[in-house]
């Protein structure tokens, strides 16, 4: 942690603007950003050409620990993650036990301070069978609470979906509630109609239209109902549709939100014109939709409705997704490629690099009230990645570092390339190659909630 790392001659893209300056890490901090002369005891990087970027952060992923290390792990994930410039991260609770408890979380932050080479904090989960425990606990000591994904153990465990036990949660909490924000009881009823002409073999391409946009629109008017009835912090995750980005502000900044929300990367990516070729690779839930919710999405993020960019990284493996409609598995690897993806936007004058650095970075930060980190500010935590502007390579398997081994974006050729990653001012990936010796930190939180 000693080494004291100097990247000279970078363009820092940070707080809306990019300019050239040099920045000193020194024992895990950002300790100096200017002109600094070289000194013996410096590792030095030559960053000339290059831009530097706050680490990623990425609010919603699904590394599959403990219980489901077959998909991924704490390591894997996190190695992955880190190849793509994301230094920090928050996990969800779907895992085998489901995190409901303190105790299974406290047990989870354990596996990844052994485990994970990224920064890491956890939801801990809430659905039918704890909320009565739950709104009994101090609730602000938590990064957030969620139920994303834990409908997958059983129906019934998505609060959308259960006015009665929203009301509930909402009334108690004091900590963010980060939604999966989709109405079952119409999904149901699309499942049972596809399936009479289906049955299993319902084709990936009317995946968007079961997991519909007025599924999605219903549950997260209702929950934005709800919040703004008991003043609650609530952040609906992965937004889906056009429709949706309506009912979000953007006439306040990001610290004065009560409610908020976010766009996974493969949303603004993938439209519903890709089922035809990828089909079961790229069902997500809530679906991937139409070419008009894709730009609704991006023009959203663009003016600051939607807050947060996300990847809900979730790994199965091949034999996982490539089942028939009900049995695939829904959700798909994305870590390793958040930041190469918002970057071709970046090519193609879709988006600035303030922009992308703002979303994907410092707003993670300040939407969930972390302890100096997403900014390129003296006194930060050193968490950076540098970046090739002008590099091509493609997604190929043998350049995949997910433990299923696969990705929806295999032969997309990318134009730009990171090139190193550091945590905590450790050079932990260097041009391909890593150094495992450091561990990330837990993430702490300084601001409240509510």
């Amino acid at each position: 942690m000693n080494q004291k790392i100097l990247i000279k001659n970078s363009t820092i893209v940070n707080e809306g603007k990019s300019f050239v300056s040099d920045v000193l890490l020194s024992d895990g901090l950002i300790q100096q950003i200017g002109n600094i002369d070289i000194e013996t005891n410096y590792k030095l990087i030559d960053g000339t050409g290059k831009h530097l970027l706050p680490g990623i952060i990425d609010g919603q992923v699904h590394f599959r620990d403990p219980g489901l290390t077959h998909k991924g792990d704490l390591y894997t994930e996190s190695k992955a993650a880190i190849a793509g410039g994301v230094t920090s991260f928050i996990d969800m609770p779907n895992t085998v036990p489901n995190i409901l408890t303190v105790q299974s979380l406290r047990e989870k932050y354990e596996i990844a301070s052994k485990k994970s080479l990224a920064n890491y904090a956890f939801f801990l989960g809430v659905n039918g069978d704890n909320i009565d425990e739950f709104i009994k606990m101090d609730t602000s000591q938590f990064i957030g609470v969620s139920d994303d994904g834990l409908y997958f153990t059983k129906k019934g465990n998505l609060l959308a979906d259960s006015p009665e036990k929203m009301e509930k949660l909402f009334a108690n909490c004091k900590s963010i509630i980060a939604i999966h924000s989709e109405k079952e009881e119409i999904v149901e009823e699309n499942e049972q109609a596809f399936r009479k002409e289906y049955g299993d073999n319902i084709p990936a391409k009317f995946h968007p239209i079961i997991r519909s946009t007025k599924g999605c629109y219903e549950a997260t008017k209702r929950a934005i109902d709800l919040a703004r009835k008991h003043n609650a912090r609530l952040h609906i995750l992965h937004l889906t549709t056009e429709a949706e980005t309506h009912l979000f502000q953007n006439d306040i900044p990001l610290q004065e939100k009560k409610i908020t929300t976010e766009v996974s990367v493969h949303h603004l990516w993938f439209s519903d014109k890709d089922y035809e070729r990828l089909g079961m690779l790229i069902k997500w839930n809530p679906a991937i939709k139409t070419e008009q919710d894709k730009q609704g999405l991006l023009k959203a993020l663009l003016d600051d409705r939607i807050d947060i960019i996300t990847t809900d990284h979730a790994p199965h493996t091949l034999a996982e997704k490539q089942q028939p409609y009900f049995q695939s598995m829904s959700g798909a690897p994305m870590v390793q490629h958040s930041l190469n993806c918002m970057l071709e936007f970046y090519k193609k004058d879709l988006i600035s690099l303030e922009k992308i650095v703002e979303k994907m970075c410092h707003n993670p930060a300040i939407l969930y009230g972390m302890t100096k980190r997403g900014f390129i500010r003296e006194g930060y935590y050193a968490d950076l990645t540098l970046v090739d502007l002008n590099s091509q390579w493609t997604v190929a398997t043998d350049n995949l570092l997910y433990k299923c081994g696969w990705s929806p974006l295999e032969g997309t050729l990318f134009h730009t390339a990171i090139k190193q990653t550091f945590v905590n001012g450790n050079l932990v990936y260097n041009n391909g190659r890593f150094n495992e010796m450091f561990k990330g930190m837990e993430i702490t939180i300084t601001t409240k909630s509510n």
